[in-house]
């Protein structure tokens, strides 16, 4: 595209789209197959695999009166801080208003997804198949295991760690641990899964203090 920069020693592989206005750092390597779109900043020693789609418009539609959608426009950019590496086939999505902005140092998986106008810390690391909704906010050093998703405008504090399928649905304050959905302490979902694993026999011994107990409805009787 029209008005590219690419600084000194950056390694552009086959089938790599730029399109106008984008401005990659030096020693940036962009492997096979990704797209750039416009206005998109990439820092100094990224690392961005193959099938990489960096500031395609985020997913914005509001309800008309006629009962469709109304598709808004999305005029922010993404930038990418020095030393981030996005795995293959992630798709980081360009702001509505404000930019998509990935702070220094920050890893991120295959198959991620990034909504428009997240904002990531440094030394962040993301695992396969996290999806971000817009607007989300990550401090520094935070790491979601594969398959994290986070609600749209959730505020996640510095040092956070979620656990693989953790849904975070409201903020986490920094330095803590979660799991489950929705996101709990890690150490109280240890304790309730050391509790569930015997919710059978527990069960057997509280059933007759249950009134109208109708556990015949949705248990066979080899289950009782």
């Amino acid at each position: 595209g029209e008005r590219v920069w690419v600084g000194d020693g950056v390694i552009l592989q086959a089938g790599v789209v730029l399109y106008a206005d984008v401005h990659i750092g030096a020693r940036t390597m962009i492997q096979a197959n990704s797209t750039v779109h416009p206005h998109t900043v990439i820092g100094e020693d990224c690392l961005i695999h193959s099938g990489v789609v960096l500031g395609d418009e985020g997913f914005g539609f509001v309800p008309t009166a006629a009962g469709t959608w109304y598709k808004m426009p999305q005029v922010g950019r993404v930038v990418l801080g020095d030393r981030v590496e996005v795995g293959s086939n992630s798709t980081i999505d360009r702001g509505a208003l404000n930019d998509t902005v990935i702070g220094a140092g920050t890893k991120i998986d295959n198959l991620v997804q990034i909504g428009h106008g997240c904002r990531i810390g440094e030394n962040c690391l993301l695992a396969g198949q996290v999806g971000l909704a817009g607007g989300v906010e990550l401090a520094n050093n935070v790491t979601l295991g594969g398959q994290v998703g986070v609600s749209n405008h959730i505020k996640v504090g510095a040092g956070v760690m979620a656990a693989a399928k953790t849904g975070i649905a409201s903020d986490v304050a920094a330095h803590s641990q979660v799991m489950g959905y929705p996101a709990i302490p890690l150490a109280t979902f240890r304790r309730a899964s050391a509790i569930f694993r015997r919710l059978p026999e527990i069960y057997k011994l509280v059933k007759h203090l249950i009134p109208n107990d109708r556990e015949s409805e949705y248990t066979k009787p080899q289950d009782r």
